[in-house]
């Protein structure tokens, strides 16, 4: 298993940003597609954004062009989720998560990701 750590959630009002970082202590991530995932409040698990080893990015239709950006710095060990104009929409729990059998063409399935953080609140609220 993968172990990986998110933070940097919190409250914002409308219109604000968030950056989300996800750590983890293997050094193998820069080899496998990773993604964000997010849970609405009595919802399902839906995927946000995924990165493949080389950084290949894709995102989900609720956030394509609305400034979210996904990205990894391997050196770090670390996935980022730039977000900004931030909607009450957007408040939810952020889930980082890695598919350690796959560093290209990632999947969009919340089941194809072995590998998940415990989540960090958002909540976009004036």
């Amino acid at each position: 298993l993968v172990p990986l750590m998110e933070s940097g959630g919190g409250s914002v009002q409308p219109g604000g940003s968030l950056r989300l970082s996800c750590k983890t202590s293997a050094h193998a991530i820069k080899n496998y597609c990773m993604g964000w995932f997010r849970r609405f409040p009595g919802k399902d698990r839906e995927g946000v954004a995924t990165i493949d080893s080389d950084g290949v990015t894709n995102y989900d239709d609720s956030v394509k062009g609305r400034r979210f950006t996904v990205s990894r710095d391997n050196d770090k060990n670390t996935l980022y989720l730039e977000m900004n104009g931030l909607k009450p929409e957007d408040t939810a729990i952020y889930y980082c998560a890695a598919d350690d059998g796959r560093a290209v063409w990632c999947s969009d399935y919340e089941q194809d990701f072995n590998n998940w953080g415990q989540g960090t609140q958002v909540i976009v609220s004036s």
